[in-house]
């Protein structure tokens, strides 16, 4: 519930989208109503053998939309993923972008449709609004309900030569559509599906405590928070509920809409750094530190943290230690016991890891700015 409107100026971005079984199957209605004649079509080889790319193709065949298949992603996308869809892209003349699967086609696709749009290197666009002219009509569809890459200004990709991931954030890669068919996480194994369902939690989180946090931001935080406490651990007990499917899909598109404009905070700043550095895979990575960050977070937003406790099911005495336990025991109670020290993470590279987090786009809306000693102990906290 809003208890006073703001009379701060705020703006919020967001793709027109549509929810629901079989939101997959307009794909081709949408890129006619775009004027696309000939789509590249982004994803990678599980979402292809999981059956979802040949629904997308006959729905674009019965508008007699050509397609060509880009399939070479690879989790945490590469700026050499990018240079191979681009010159695809263009090799046969396409005029428009259909990208099927999680954050990795997803942040590939955009990062296409950037190059092609403004030519030169991906990599050159790393900020904020460093974009200058409009993509390409792009249309989005998710089959994992946890980035929400669909609904964000926001593209993360791999610079392989510096192993940083760089985050380019801009109303210009807020999609055209994103078609939210919670059918598609059916094909979900329960590891991805802990991560992702997680990894939106940690959005929603970031984005309710976000020092750029807005009463419409708190309203898609605080229901995605509920929504995951209560639906995730049904999900994962339950794979083929296509009703608590639904409701994590729309948590996780609700986080997506908060933190497209709240942003985020430590914990992704920390997970992009792993991600770059050791190629860890980015949900698993937020999940991970998620209780850590809230520890060291918790005095400069206590209010919102014990909020978001009670929305996320939790009672009694909302302190700090009882919030960071109950975090952590409902991780266990879903089946996630992973450390960064099982994942190759050492304390010798954690300077590292601190440094590189500390110059992440995301760490400017953390509630308190950390120093690089406090990001080195919520990493060693997180060992």
């Amino acid at each position: 519930m809003i208890k006073h409107i703001e009379l701060s100026l705020r703006k919020c971005v967001a793709p027109e989208f549509v929810f629901g079984v079989d939101a997959r199957k307009m794909a081709g209605k949408y890129a006619k109503n775009l004027g696309i004649k000939k789509v590249l079509i982004v994803t990678d080889p599980g979402v292809i053998r999981a059956g979802w790319v040949d629904d997308v193709t006959k729905a674009l065949e019965a508008e007699n939309i050509s397609a060509i298949l880009f399939d070479d992603v690879v989790p945490n996308p590469r700026d050499t993923n990018v240079l191979a869809g681009v010159k695809l892209y263009r090799k046969h003349k396409c005029d428009g972008i259909v990208t099927i699967g999680g954050g990795s086609p997803m942040d590939c696709a955009k990062g296409i449709g950037i190059v092609v749009a403004n030519m030169g290197d991906v990599l050159a666009y790393e900020g904020v609004d460093k974009i200058l002219y409009p993509l390409p009509p792009l249309i989005c569809i998710p089959t994992t309900a946890g980035t929400a890459a669909d609904v964000s200004q926001f593209a993360i990709i791999n610079d392989i030569k510096r192993h940083v991931k760089i985050a380019i954030i801009s109303k210009s890669i807020v999609p055209d559509v994103s078609l939210i068919d919670p059918e598609t996480t059916m094909s979900m194994d329960k590891e991805l599906t802990i991560n992702t369902g997680l990894d939106a939690l940690t959005h929603a989180v970031e984005a309710y405590v976000s020092n750029a946090n807005s009463a419409i931001t708190d309203l898609y935080s605080l229901e995605a928070i509920s929504l995951l406490g209560k639906n995730l651990p049904r999900v994962v007990e339950h794979p083929n509920d296509i009703q608590a499917r639904a409701s994590v899909m729309m948590a996780s598109l609700l986080a997506g809409l908060a933190f497209s404009n709240a942003s985020l905070g430590v914990i992704h700043a920390m997970a992009h750094s792993l991600g770059g550095w050791l190629d860890l895979p980015h949900g698993l990575c937020n999940a991970i530190l998620l209780e850590h960050a809230v520890a060291y977070n918790f005095s400069h937003a206590k209010e919102r943290y014990q909020t978001m406790a009670s929305y996320m099911g939790m009672k009694g005495n909302l302190n700090c230690d009882a919030i960071v336990y109950d975090i952590h025991e409902f991780k266990l109670s879903l089946g996630l016991t992973q450390r960064l020290g099982v994942l190759g993470v050492t304390r010798e590279i954690i300077p590292h890891l601190a440094s590189m987090a500390l110059q992440d786009a995301c760490i400017v809306t953390n509630p308190v700015m950390p120093s690089q000693h406090d990001v080195e102990e919520i990493l060693i906290h997180a060992l």
